[in-house]
């Protein structure tokens, strides 16, 4: 099992998946929050009962979930976020737990884009690394790589908590503007930083 734990999040656009990669070239076991959610919510997931069952049939295709019509509903209505989020987080939280007993990289890095907003996952890492851009920034990429306008992007940014506060509370800070060799060339020097954490406390 490994060592200890860091956590990775950062504002839709930031870059989180592309750092993420990074550290899974270096060796470290990612574990991504965002992929156990698709995992759960797949064709006939474990998570696609329960959420035909507190939705409606109308929000499973084919047993898969819609995710555009939920998407639609529940950064509308906030009592179905949190029904959603009430299925959904501790099925991942398990997750995550056993993917950690499994893990034997030095350390390991669970990804959570909604770290400090959902409050779950700081009894199980030691450090928080934010990865950081400007708002417009975030806007560009976010509406680049996805079906989705300005207007979108902006609507769940503000759903989550203010780069200000995010910056604020990060024990690392990993700034993304520049090219990806810059990216890789930060990332690395991070890597190296937690590795000599991992080193200053040997079994």
């Amino acid at each position: 099992m490994a060592r200890f734990g860091v956590a990775l999040t950062g504002g839709i656009g930031s870059g989180k998946s592309t750092v993420a990669s990074i550290f899974a070239r270096l060796g470290i076991d990612v574990i991504d929050t965002d992929e156990i959610s698709r995992f759960l919510t797949s064709r006939n997931g474990p998570a696609i009962g329960k959420i035909a069952e507190t939705f409606g049939e109308g929000f499973v295709i084919d047993g898969d979930l819609d995710r555009s019509k939920m998407r639609k509903l529940v950064f509308s209505e906030e009592s179905s976020r949190k029904k959603l989020e009430s299925i959904l987080h501790p099925m991942i939280r398990a997750e995550v737990e056993k993917r950690i007993r499994l893990s034997d990289s030095p350390y390991y890095l669970v990804v959570v884009p909604l770290f400090f907003e959902t409050k779950g996952y700081g009894d199980l890492v030691k450090s928080v690394l934010v990865v950081d851009c400007s708002e417009n920034t975030q806007i560009d990429r976010a509406t680049k790589r996805s079906s989705l306008d300005e207007k979108a992007v902006r609507s769940i940014m503000k759903n989550q908590i203010s780069r200000k506060e995010r910056l604020r509370n990060a024990d690392d800070i990993l700034e993304n503007e520049g090219s990806i060799d810059m990216l890789e060339e930060k990332t690395r020097k991070l890597h190296d930083k937690y590795l000599a954490e991992y080193l200053k406390n040997p079994l």
